[in-house]
């Protein structure tokens, strides 16, 4: 009698932790199936950085960048992508000692020359460090201001 207990009690407790195991496997799946989809859309990297500036900032500069040598021949939207970007990088190794490759990323050595050319004419007067922070982005704020005549442009 006592191993017909011992065997119901190993029975119960058998049933109990498959039903717990069962329970908690399809908790995961049943969270996953009413989680939201990620689309490819959601997942993609940020293609602009504007530092700072406002969509119109930005169209200003975008208008300056159709100059030679920077030869920007993209769409003026207001956003700092990738085109903008190497037509920045293309204008600051013409006259602002850029020295790194023209691929549109707006990294530390591209901010360290947009700074030597705040430096030289919009009162930026921190370190050349290639920190983007406050008083670069003060300063090419007031480097795209100063191209607000040229917008709208063709």
């Amino acid at each position: 009698m006592r191993s017909n207990a011992l065997a119901r009690t190993l029975v119960s407790v058998t049933a109990v932790a498959a039903l717990a195991a069962g329970g908690l496997a399809t908790a995961g799946t049943s969270f996953a199936a009413s989680a939201p989809a990620v689309s490819g859309q959601t997942v993609s990297i940020l293609a602009t950085n504007n530092l700072g500036l406002s969509t119109l900032q930005a169209k200003y500069v975008q208008c300056f960048l159709r100059g030679a040598p920077a030869s920007y021949t993209g769409s003026i939207d207001g956003q700092l992508g990738t085109n903008s970007w190497k037509a920045m990088q293309r204008h600051l190794r013409e006259y602002w000692d850029y020295n790194d490759n023209i691929d549109g990323d707006p990294g530390p050595n591209t901010i360290k020359a947009l700074q030597r050319m705040l430096a030289f004419g919009w009162n930026y007067t921190d370190k050349i460090d290639g920190d983007p922070g406050p008083n670069t982005r003060a300063a090419f704020k007031r480097f795209a201001n100063d191209f607000a005549g040229l917008y709208p442009c063709s």
